[in-house]
């Protein structure tokens, strides 16, 4: 597992977004003090996830209305129509560790990292 932030890092239902891996990823901290940690870039167009609104285990899109679950990475509604990746997180010491996943990235078309 790869260490992506401290625990202090990061605020209640805000994004923080890593750079130190491609594609970068976001992490939340949600109200139950779960830590989530997902790919930062919507399917849709290429904006950081980060920067959106957490609400009800969701991230909205700060472009479009698309919403993606932090816990499956599936998109609620258009335009964005695929999920995200989403990558197991453990917290260990005050530290956020993570398991990136495997499986290819849906990134949207002209997203350069």
């Amino acid at each position: 597992m790869l260490r992506i932030c401290s625990l202090s890092d990061l605020t209640e239902d805000e994004g923080f977004r890593v750079e130190s891996v491609t594609p970068p990823v976001a992490v939340f901290l949600t109200a139950d003090h779960d830590v989530h940690v997902i790919d930062d870039t919507c399917t849709h167009q290429n904006a950081s996830l980060a920067e959106g609104w957490v609400e009800d285990g969701c991230v909205e899109c700060p472009l479009h209305t698309s919403r993606f679950s932090l816990t499956t990475g599936e998109a609620d509604s258009p335009p964005a129509k695929l999920p995200v990746r989403v990558h197991r997180s453990e917290v260990v010491d005050g530290e956020v560790f993570v398991e990136l996943s495997t499986a290819t990235p849906n990134l949207p078309p002209g997203a350069v990292f």
